[in-house]
């Protein structure tokens, strides 16, 4: 004789199963996505302290000697691809090249892969002010090019 089986689950227990494992989805979304964003702002401020580290590292070079500086600069690199490309030692007689950055980091917030490292940057010249940063003959500071804001409340263009 064959007996009913009382194992399984019924079609209630399914449907409440499967509406709690929802809920706890929806709760966990806004979490991930605050974490997401969370690490692009530690991503950000790593790469703008390292970029900031190589433009104060050419000034101190250029003010040791290392590098030559003409009568009307402002003692900051032209370009910011100086900082990985490297410029010449000219206290050295062999005139190696020094390198303040091994590669420049990307904006974490820009997302179009067509732009190069440096495209993704803004640049401000020594000669602008700090609340509107234009670029000019020298990179004094970078700075995000992002429209958002931190979950500091403070704009990432003003990091």
């Amino acid at each position: 004789m064959i007996g009913k089986s009382g194992r399984g689950f019924t079609l209630i227990e399914l449907v409440v199963t499967v509406a709690i494992v929802g809920i706890l989805a929806l709760v966990a979304m806004p979490m991930l996505e605050m974490n997401v964003k969370r690490q692009k702002e530690t991503e950000l401020r790593a790469a703008l302290r390292e970029i900031r580290g190589g433009i104060d590292a050419y000034r101190r070079a250029l003010d040791e000697g290392k590098l030559e500086k003409k009568v009307a600069e402002s003692g900051y690199p032209h370009r910011l691809e100086e900082l990985y490309q490297g410029v010449e030692n000219i206290q050295d007689p062999n005139k190696p090249k020094i390198f303040f950055l091994r590669r420049l980091p990307r904006d974490p917030f820009n997302t179009d892969p067509s732009q190069t490292a440096v495209q993704t940057w803004g640049k401000r010249s020594y000669g602008s002010p700090p609340d509107a940063p234009t670029e000019g003959a020298d990179v004094f500071d970078v700075y995000s090019l992002s429209s958002g804001v931190g979950l500091n409340g403070i704009p990432y263009r003003e990091w």
